[in-house]
């Protein structure tokens, strides 16, 4: 079962400038889905880095569970999968070879690894271009591949940042699909959003940055 995601006075400036999270203490649930709001600049990607461990807080911590994960970021990460708003993907690699290589490397790849994976990517309907060069996709694509990525592995919480950006209808629609069904397992996603009003119906939770940490 997954744990809980607590934040506990968070901060986190960048040099001498005003903070960019400003004590911030929430409790993300397991079986939630939260989404971050606020304009460009409020701190949405600054705080989904704290919470994949790509910055250190400035000051205050974060525990998932009894762990810190600042200071055990590889225990914390075997529990988390994660969707950047820029992705940077293997190009050398197929779709297919490289959600193999993630479950070998989390110790998830058995006797149902291939068919795990196929599924997968029929749900993010990567369908004809799965067994060719990640070089070679296009920015929908890469995104749903990047989606796969993020669940292959089963993990218990998922960090999203923009995670429809450069989605077809369609597409979209089974990523919406994909994160309910994670939250009805009983997982806990983060994610932020330009896409409000579709975040508006999916999430149960939201937090306006825009008002919890000053310009």
């Amino acid at each position: 079962m997954p744990d809980s995601l607590v934040l506990d006075q968070l901060i986190k400036r960048y040099g001498q400038g005003a903070p960019v999270v400003n004590g911030l203490t929430h409790t993300f649930a397991p079986g939630t889905v939260t989404a971050l709001v606020g304009p460009n600049g409020s701190g949405k990607t600054t705080l989904l880095r704290l919470l994949s461990v790509l910055a250190f807080p400035t000051s205050g911590n974060v525990h998932y569970g009894d762990l810190d994960v600042h200071a055990h970021p590889y225990r914390y990460l075997q529990h988390v999968g994660l969707v950047y708003a820029e992705p940077d993907l293997p190009q050398h690699l197929n779709a297919v070879e490289l959600l193999e290589w993630i479950l070998r490397e989390r110790g998830g790849w058995a006797n149902d690894g291939p068919d795990r994976i196929d599924a997968l990517l029929d749900r993010v309907r990567l369908d004809e271009r799965r067994h060719t060069l990640i070089g070679t996709y296009s920015s929908g694509m890469l995104q749903k591949t990047q989606l796969a990525t993020a669940l292959v592995a089963r993990p218990e919480v998922l960090l999203m940042d923009e995670p429809f950006r450069g989605l077809d209808t369609a597409s979209t629609e089974a990523a919406v699909a994909l994160v309910d069904a994670f939250r009805e397992r009983g997982g806990l996603v983060v994610l932020a959003s330009h896409a409000t009003p579709l975040i508006e119906t999916l999430s149960d939770a939201v937090i306006d940055l825009e008002y919890q940490t000053p310009a």
